[in-house]
């Protein structure tokens, strides 16, 4: 039996064109846009794209991505040179050459997740990354995944809508047709980049197309595959030598002339292929007919762990067999360590499944029913193991020495504290197991936030800079650390820039706790911990995939889950003596809401047609100052006027100083010796206010000479009895209460079954001074601990920290210092203590 090769390259022969290799010999021209290249993009313009826009035929695809990025990254600014640090947008499931291209263009590829259907790039990551990122965002780089007809109106309004260049990789799309029935990518406003290489349904060799409707682009494109030269031999664009020879143009021509017919036959062997596999999934196309370069399928999900053996099963059967993007990007070492890689659990999933099966122009119908054939028969002699998802075990047997629940910023914040002490391995060897509801962990809500932080660019380094695992101390040269490096100096880092950095961190934790025997469940929540004999927790966890519910054993359960703005404490919330809802009256917001990306632009819908709007802050926290801070800036500005907007709070507005004699020489001096920290000499180490949103205290109370923002006043709330107050929060257009975070929490059961009460319910802090969970009566309850934003946790002792502060203290270099050490030194056995 005739064994089937995945790939069968089947340019079109030279010898049968003698004819035209003797006009280029006669013509003398071998290169530089000859008249065979010419006659070829004229040629394929009229017959593919229906005679709409121009082509530009180059050397190879790779080239021609090179070309189209550089050019397209420059829309946002005008220019062709890309700042540091622009992104080029492209999804998981795709050829290295795409992110190289961008690479080699001066752009950091950002790497997104696919769509779990047609298997390109997922439109509500797009969006989301765009919102996130902004103008960082030079390009969007979408992939026609296995030569589908992606929605191109999709990137069009892209492009209209946030100003982003767009180039589609459209590698394996020559010869696919659209729904009119032309070649994809006809008439499209931007580049679409196809191949021609010899493994490719449009066989030649090596060669690249682009295609646009655009004719200014292409010429524009040509110049710069031409050394950058515009008429002339002076450079006047950026330039690379992308030309392609003569001599492949002539086999170009000739394949041009076959492809409507080859294309056909491909397309009838895709339809054997879905007829013959009823039960496998296969990618949902779009268009008139695909150009296959080869049928991609998937494995069944419960035996696709044994997709090596299934391979090996095809290929003894005479059938070539591939996996066509497995590893994707995400997965692929060189883009880990320079590329920036979003949570990509949809492509983990499809590439781990992904199958190829051959598509060739010699076959036939029946060899295309043989090859499927054989991919069943392989499936079907697997034996299903046994369904082992009803528990997992930590590394140290059925009991987990420790479970983490939440592996956001706080919870890998205890892990990056270990590693500073070399105590990870130990710790995950032990038996570490940390459960996160999202897709990978470190990141968490933080970089969806559109404000700055409250922290240095020097603070977020400080987690990986000089750590004793290399792969986390190479994160300062990671894009990612670059980013937040950049704003060294700056007013604190825009949470955009730092949550990509946090994620990278969390990747890199993920893989130390792995090879160290510990556990990272992603995609579980925790429904509650209960108290069972012999010091234990039972912690009940849910898979959310399918709703599996198991439990967990565990000798401590740290709750690392963050904060929330509850809207049941509104309804109960008085200012100046009255009920908040009431003097608000449909017109209140949350400080997250409005915080949050897309929060400004609600608040700008919320005040449309207004004139002079007034707004209404309620709280002295951090918050309330970012909001404030938040909204002077965004852009499109609204129309604020003198006194627009209310900071109403209760307490002084303090603001930070690293010495007595900094806030001496700025003549501020409303402290005394309790508002000094005896360890590190500031002056309001916790109370104060820091970076913008002190700097916009500074100015409110005209420090040094500084002059208020003359939008911006303030009412400092005397008590019940202040009818003032009351009158700014009635009268404002709009009122954000800025009201700090309660901690998010879970149920906690007592070994009677009864709910134990905690101290948080009634809205105090969470923890005592070691990070101990307390029940309502203040004692810490054994083997249970928190940490994070509202835990409620206050610095003490050798930790620092003025005498006269009162709440809580919500930092991320405490918590990957000092607090997350303390943590971790109650819960590691002591014998891998003394072994550390």
């Amino acid at each position: 039996m005739k064994r089937l090769p995945l790939i069968a390259p089947n340019p079109p022969r030279l010898s049968d064109h003698l004819d035209a290799l003797r006009r280029v010999e006669a013509s003398g021209v071998f290169s530089n846009n000859g008249p065979e290249v010419r006659a070829f993009e004229a040629g394929v313009t009229d017959t593919l794209f229906g005679g709409h826009g121009a082509c530009l035929a180059v050397g190879n695809a790779t080239l021609g991505l090179m070309l189209a990025i550089r050019h397209a990254s420059g829309m946002r600014t005008g220019g062709l040179n890309p700042k540091q640090g622009t992104l080029a947008l492209m999804p998981a499931l795709t050829f290295a050459a795409t992110a190289q291209a961008a690479a080699w263009a001066g752009l950091t590829p950002l790497i997104c997740d696919i769509d779990p259907d047609d298997w390109g790039a997922c439109a509500i990551e797009e969006e989301r990354l765009l919102q996130r990122h902004g103008e960082r965002i030079g390009v969007m780089v979408p992939y026609a995944t296995f030569g589908n007809a992606i929605d191109l109106d999709r990137y069009v309004h892209f492009q209209r809508r946030y100003g982003v260049g767009v180039v589609i990789d459209a590698a394996s799309s020559l010869g696919t047709l659209d729904e009119a029935g032309l070649g994809f990518g006809a008439r499209a406003p931007f580049a679409v980049v196809h191949s021609m290489h010899a493994t490719k349904t449009f066989a030649v060799g090596e060669g690249g197309l682009i295609h646009s409707g655009d004719v200014d682009l292409i010429a524009t494109l040509r110049s710069m595959g031409n050394f950058g030269f515009e008429g002339s031999r002076s450079a006047t664009l950026p330039g690379i030598n992308a030309k392609l020879p003569e001599i492949t143009a002539i086999i170009a021509q000739a394949k041009l002339a076959e492809i409507d017919a080859i294309a056909d036959h491909r397309a009838v062997l895709d339809e054997t292929y879905r007829a013959t596999l009823p039960d496998f999934q296969f990618q949902a196309v779009t268009g008139r007919r695909r150009s296959m370069q080869f049928m991609p399928v998937l494995l069944p999900e419960h035996i696709a762990h044994h997709r090596d053996a299934i391979v090996e099963a095809i290929e003894a059967d005479g059938v070539g067999c591939g996996r066509y993007f497995s590893p994707h990007l995400g997965e692929q070492p060189w883009f880990q360590a320079t590329a920036m890689i979003e949570p990509t659990p949809v492509a983990d999933r499809i590439a781990g499944r992904m199958l190829s099966l051959p598509i060739t122009d010699a076959m036939s119908v029946a060899d295309a029913r043989r090859a499927g054939e054989a991919l069943a028969n392989a499936c079907a002699a697997i034996v299903r193991p046994r369904d082992r998802r009803v528990s997992v075990r930590g590394a140290a047997g059925a009991i987990a020495s420790v479970i983490v629940i939440g592996g956001g910023p706080a919870g890998t914040a205890m892990l990056t504290s270990a590693t500073k002490r070399g105590l990870l391995p130990d710790l995950a060897a032990s038996g570490l197991m940390v459960i996160e509801r999202g897709n990978a962990i470190g990141g968490g809500r933080l970089g969806r936030y559109a404000i700055t932080s409250d922290s240095t660019a020097q603070t977020f380094l400080t987690a990986v800079r000089d750590n004793v695992h290399p792969e986390l101390a190479r994160l300062v040269d990671h894009p990612a650390g670059r980013a937040v490096a950049a704003h060294e100096g700056a007013l604190g880092v825009p949470l955009t820039e730092v949550g990509p950095l946090l994620r990278a961190t969390g990747d890199r934790l993920t893989d130390i706790v792995r090879g160290h025997g510990g556990t990272v469940l992603t995609g579980h929540e925790a429904l509650g911990a209960k108290r069972v004999g012999d010091g234990l927790w039972s912690v009940e966890l849910r898979r959310l995939a399918d709703g599996h519910v198991f439990e967990q054993l565990a000798r401590n359960v740290v709750v690392a889950t963050g904060g929330h703005q509850p809207l049941e404490r509104l309804a109960s919330q008085s200012v100046a003596g009255a009920p908040l809802i009431e003097l608000a009256a449909g017109r209140l917001l949350q400080s997250d809401d409005v915080l949050t990306i897309g929060g400004f632009e609600k608040v700008a819908d919320l005040l449309t047609g207004r004139r002079n709007p007034k707004i209404a802050v309620i709280g002295g926290s951090t918050s309330a100052l970012t909001t404030i801070a938040l909204l002077l800036k965004s852009q499109p500005a609204l129309p604020f006027g003198a006194g627009a907007i209310t900071l109403l709070n209760r307490r002084p507005l303090r603001p930070f100083y690293h010495s007595v004699e900094a806030a001496h020489a700025e003549g501020f001096t409303d402290f005394g010796a309790e508002d000094i920290c005896p360890v590190s000499g500031f002056v309001y180490r916790l109370a104060g206010f820091r970076l913008e949103a002190r700097d916009l205290v500074l100015r409110m109370l005209e420090i040094d000479g500084r002059k208020p923002d003359p939008r911006v006043a303030l009412h400092r709330i005397t008590g019940d009895d202040d009818a003032a107050a009351r009158a700014h929060i009635e009268d404002a257009d709009l009122v954000i209460a800025a009201l700090g975070y309660r901690p998010i929490g879970m149920p906690i059961v007592g070994q009677d079954g009864a709910a134990i009460a905690l101290a948080a319910d009634d809205g105090k802090p969470m923890v005592d001074r070691h990070c101990r969970i307390v029940d309502a009566e203040g004692a810490p309850i054994a083997g249970l601990y928190g940490l994070g934003l509202a835990a409620g946790f206050v610095p003490w002792g050798p930790l620092g920290g003025e005498s006269s502060f009162s709440g809580q203290a919500n930092g991320l270099w405490l918590w990957q210092n000092d607090v997350g050490l303390m943590i971790v030194e109650q819960v590691l056995p002591s014998r891998a203590r003394a072994a550390a």
